[in-house]
This record gives structure tokens, sequence and C-alpha cells, in this order.
């Protein structure tokens, strides 16, 4: 027997002993996933936002000109260093729960639901678009003070489920977190930027483009800086891949 066989049986069994089961509700799972229809349905797809960063838009602004898909104002007046920013979805609810659950409560029952969602979504836009693969996925890293009060990078363990479903490699040794910084979330956005400048450091050699992901995108300070540092280091193109992006 084949060892695809084999682990396709496996997971047979797993749904006979562990019925997948909505995270949300409560109802049976569709689709081999903790998620039934109905609450997949209701999820805040990323919808109309900007070309470049993703930043959610209202309908007026967000109509493609002449000259292309409609970027904000913020990328129009100072564009970031990273090449495109892609989200699966808004940062409203659920996905504040479902993203605080794998940070912060160690459910990473939802690491693999929300990997399998985003990759998804990957898929359907690289195939619309004829995107390329890059050649490695570059999870934000954590300073090691943080990872050890956390235990694991929400990040990796999500770049490790879209890897596998994308069969693209995951490189969490290129660069690493050399500075201790403040939570972002609990600054402005100009502390941000200085909090974040100079955090992170290559440790190994690039390929020509490589994708950063993250969890949440804000204000994009963490995921430019880290772009900025690829860039710097000797990689061609830089593009960022988040779960959620914040209206």
């Amino acid at each position: 027997m084949s060892a695809r066989r084999m682990t396709e049986l496996g997971r047979q069994a797993l749904s006979l002993l562990y019925p997948e089961t909505c995270v949300l509700c409560g109802a049976p799972g569709d689709s081999g996933r903790d998620l039934c229809t109905s609450c997949h349905a209701d999820l805040p797809t990323i919808g109309l936002c900007c070309a470049r960063c993703a930043l959610p838009l209202e309908p007026t602004t967000a109509d493609p000109g002449p000259k292309g898909p409609s970027l904000c104002g913020g990328c129009q007046r100072r564009p970031p260093p990273f090449a495109q920013c892609r989200a699966a979805f808004r940062y409203e609810d659920p996905l504040p729960a479902l993203i605080g659950g794998i940070k912060f409560r160690a459910r990473l029952n939802l690491v693999r639901l929300l990997g399998g969602l985003v990759a998804d979504a990957w898929l359907t836009q690289m195939d619309a678009d004829g995107s390329t693969s890059p050649g490695a996925i570059v999870p934000v890293p954590l300073h090691p003070n943080r990872l050890r009060q956390r235990g694991y990078n929400q990040a990796l363990e999500l770049a490790r489920v879209i890897g596998r479903r994308l069969s693209i490699p995951v490189d969490a040794a290129c660069c690493r977190r050399t500075r201790a910084t403040r939570a972002q979330s609990e600054l402005e956005e100009r502390q941000r930027l200085q909090n974040i400048r100079g955090a992170f450091t290559v440790t190994g050699t690039l390929p020509p483009h490589l994708v950063i992901l993250d969890d949440v995108v804000t204000t994009g300070a963490t995921v430019s800086e880290l772009a900025r540092t690829l860039l710097h280091g000797g990689c061609q193109r830089v593009d960022v891949w988040a779960v959620a992006r914040t209206p």
C-alpha cells in the first residue's frame, strides 16, 4: 500500500473518531474543516482593497481607473518596500477571536483551519492572475525571549500548513529577530515604526523571490521593516501574505 493511501486512510479514521466540528457554532464541519458551511460563508473576505498593501477600500475609491487597480493614499505617497501584500480576510469578527486563539491561547487546532483557508485563497488568486510561486515563505520571526514565553511562533505554524498545501518551502532560518521590542499592538503608528526599526537580521543566502507570512497586518510596520531587511540582504522581490488585514 502506498504512503499516500495510508495517509488518506489515517485521515478517514481520525474523522470517524474525531468528526469535524465548527469552531464558531458547534455544528458539524464541512469539507474536512472545523467550520460549517454557514460560518464559512459569513467570514469577512478581504474584498476591494489597495492593490499594493491590501488596505480595504470603499467601493467608490477602489474602482480600477485607466492606469490600473487603485492604490490607497498611503501607497501613492510612499510605496512600501514590498511588491504586494495579499490578505485573505478583513480583521473583523470572528477573525480576532480565531487569530487570538492561536497567539494567546495555544489553540493550535485553529492553525490547520486558518492555514487551509489562506492556502485556498492564494491558490485561487495565483490561478487567476498567473502569479509565479516564491522561492520560499518566510514567517515573521519572534525574538527568542518572546518565543520562550509563548512556546511557538504562530506565523511559522501557519506557514508550515500553507507551504505544504502550496508545495512552497518554508525558510525560518534565513533571518532572525535580533532586538526585543514592545508588542506592536500596544503602540501608535509612528511608535510602531520606531519600535521595529533594525529588529531583523539576514542570516542566510536568500532566493530572488520571497514571501513574508504574518497573521495580521495593521499599519504594515513589521512586514515593511522585514521586507526592507530581506531586500538589503540580496532578495530581489518580497511579497507579503497575511491571514487578515486591519481596515
